[in-house]
């Protein structure tokens, strides 16, 4: 066995759901799985174990135990034979799962906490680990569905890379066909020197088509060879990238996407693609930073 996955426990359902999503992931990876819990410390001279006037039960502590004890039945019911390990930590989840993602091959979290606001798609937990995870992230929502392709959104980016790497994985771990999908307008499709120079702003007819339908060829090119038990479909839209996998979501069971894509400003660690399928996919969404972004 090599490598660990880590999910966050808080015993909320969104929670629950991405425990046993990360159990799978685990006995897919013949990986380690950790159920972490993090709890931040009441204040001062508040006891974490139990008050003398209260149950033997009550308590901070205790509440956490019983939390990872659910999570850890819960997962080993999910993919029985997995090594399950568990960990109870004092501080801001953020935090401790950031700190977690450091050893970890993948972090799962369920979409929304206990904490989560009504009306809130996603937490921010889910969030903030997607944008500073050092570790593709999973993001889990109640009931994940177990068909359907592995929706790979392919911008062309040096940032992408890995995102197309993780999907070609997962979907060979899943035994699951994968869409990888590209969509473009004309105002984020890379510019092209002018074939004439009275012309400048024209491109022929089916010009930046044919140069997105290469843009994805080349992205994937090398990635099938490694995958050939990997049946995938490509499809170039004309649209807006957002709108096009948020649709693709519908009937995937997971969308993978980089963290940035070649429309990033610098120093945003979370592009606007990603955050959108974050809070209105209809399916698990794994964001995956790029080669040179865990610094």
């Amino acid at each position: 066995m090599s490598g660990l996955v880590v999910v966050g426990a808080d015993g909320s359902v969104a929670s629950l759901a991405a425990v046993e999503a990360a159990a799978r992931e685990a006995q897919g990876r013949d990986a380690g799985l950790r159920v972490v819990h993090a709890f931040v410390r009441p204040a001062l001279h508040v006891p974490l174990g139990p008050s003398p006037l209260g149950p033997p039960e009550g308590g901070l502590r205790n509440m956490a135990d019983r939390i990872v004890t659910e999570a850890v039945e819960r997962a080993r019911a999910a993919a029985p034979g997995v090594d399950v390990d568990r960990a109870v930590i004092a501080g801001e989840p953020l935090t401790v799962l950031e700190a977690q993602s450091r050893a970890a091959e993948l972090v799962v979290v369920g979409s929304r906490g206990m904490g989560g606001f009504v009306g809130l798609l996603v937490g921010s937990t889910a969030v903030h680990l997607a944008a500073h995870g050092r570790c593709p992230v999973l993001v889990v929502r109640e009931q994940p569905r177990a068909d359907g392709p592995i929706v790979l959104g392919v911008d062309g980016s040096a940032a992408g890379e890995r995102a197309v790497e993780f999907a070609f994985a997962e979907a060979e771990l899943r035994e699951a066909p994968l869409l990888a999908l590209h969509a473009w307008t004309t105002w984020n499709a890379p510019m092209a020197a002018p074939q004439d120079a009275s012309e400048p702003y024209a491109s022929p007819p089916g010009a930046l088509s044919g140069a997105e339908e290469r843009l994805l060829s080349e992205a994937l090119a090398g990635h099938r060879e490694r995958y050939p038990g990997v049946a995938v479909e490509h499809r170039v839209a004309h649209g807006g990238t957002r709108e096009a996998l948020i649709e693709a979501s519908r009937s995937a069971q997971l969308v993978v996407v980089g963290a940035r894509g070649r429309g990033g400003f610098s120093g945003l660690l979370l592009g606007s693609v990603s955050q959108a399928l974050l809070h209105h996919a209809h399916c698990p969404i794994a964001v995956v930073r790029g080669a040179g972004a865990n610094h």
